[in-house]
């Protein structure tokens, strides 16, 4: 029997692309039924993250124009991670394998018949790489490269240049579920859920349409977010540089003691200033670190949904048959 795909695309204010790329989505998935290798009850799930333009006016139109579009509708804006995942929890039970893509056209649509392939091959989870980084500009690759390697040291597990183009099978969402976490970063928990996984790789091209949604103040947000969801190291690293400034402080409390017993010492604001400046910029410093994870302590206890689901282009017992 052949498997059943949902492409599940988040869309914010995504007017100007998305009437280009939905053919290049609908294309891709007919090929893959022509081949043979899923069911033409494959869909493609478009995720409108409580867009302000007609993005969602958009997406019920394709959904009347053919039964392969359907789209659902946050009832407000959550975030990129979160409409992923609103759009992921609503295929898990739909279907056999998902495949989450951005709507702006960068990531290369033909790698998913090799994603699907490995998924026939046995692969639970097929990461989308990039195998370079041309198009970026030279801060925004050694940005992005230096945050992976970054992140792997603080003991996180990601996949190097993976983003969130990727196949995971209805088997690894269902378990996927049960993280019920509020503050997520999907590329740093899927390969903490396991199974059998591989990699595609692909070159990504220029934005087809509109502008990006990411702009450096977010890419930063979602880096930090990454760091302090999947790693408690920032807080270790603190903590042993705290204790090395104070092993330090003793030392020089001691040679100011001795200082003063054995030579006459003039009193200088200097040495006061910089010592004082350096040990509070720490503090505050550590403070922020600290602060930010309890602030996420504080989000997990209240256990709010991490999505809220406004309308929906289908009915679900129709699209379950």
């Amino acid at each position: 029997m052949l498997p059943v795909l949902y492409m599940v695309i988040p869309c914010y204010n995504e007017q100007e692309v998305l009437p280009i790329t939905c053919d290049l989505f609908l294309n891709e998935l007919k090929k893959l039924v022509a081949n043979g290798k899923i069911s033409n009850k494959s869909r493609i799930l478009f995720v409108n993250d409580g867009s302000k333009d007609y993005t969602w006016k958009i997406i019920c139109d394709l959904s009347k124009k053919d039964e392969h579009y359907i789209g659902i509708c946050q009832s407000r804006n959550r975030g990129h991670q979160n409409a992923v995942l609103a759009g992921l929890m609503e295929a898990k039970d739909k279907c056999d394998i998902t495949i989450s893509i951005d709507c702006d056209g960068q990531d290369d649509i033909n790698a998913m018949d090799d994603m699907v392939d490995e998924y026939l091959n046995g692969c639970e989870i097929v990461y989308g790489v990039r195998s370079k980084r041309d198009t970026d500009t030279w801060f925004k690759r050694w940005t992005a490269e230096s945050f992976y390697k970054l992140l792997n040291k603080m003991g996180a597990e990601v996949v190097f240049n993976h983003a969130d183009y990727r196949l995971v099978s209805a088997r690894v969402l269902k378990e996927f579920a049960n993280f019920e976490e509020v503050n997520i970063f999907l590329r740093g928990m899927f390969p903490l859920v396991g199974f059998k996984s591989t990699s595609v790789y692909y070159e990504r091209a220029e934005r087809i349409a509109g502008e990006s949604h990411y702009p450096l103040k977010k890419m930063l947000a979602l880096a930090f977010d990454g760091i302090t969801s999947l790693s408690v190291k920032p807080i270790r690293i603190i903590t042993g540089f705290g204790s090395f400034v104070s092993v330090f402080s003793f030392i020089g409390i001691i040679w100011a003691i001795l200082t003063h017993i054995f030579t006459n010492t003039v009193p200088g604001w200097a040495s006061t200033t910089c010592i004082v400046c350096f040990v509070g910029g720490i503090q505050l410093i550590s403070l922020g670190i600290i602060g930010e994870y309890i602030g996420k302590i504080y989000m997990e206890t209240k256990k709010r949904p991490r999505y809220i689901i406004s309308e929906k282009t289908f009915d679900d017992e129709q699209e379950n048959k």
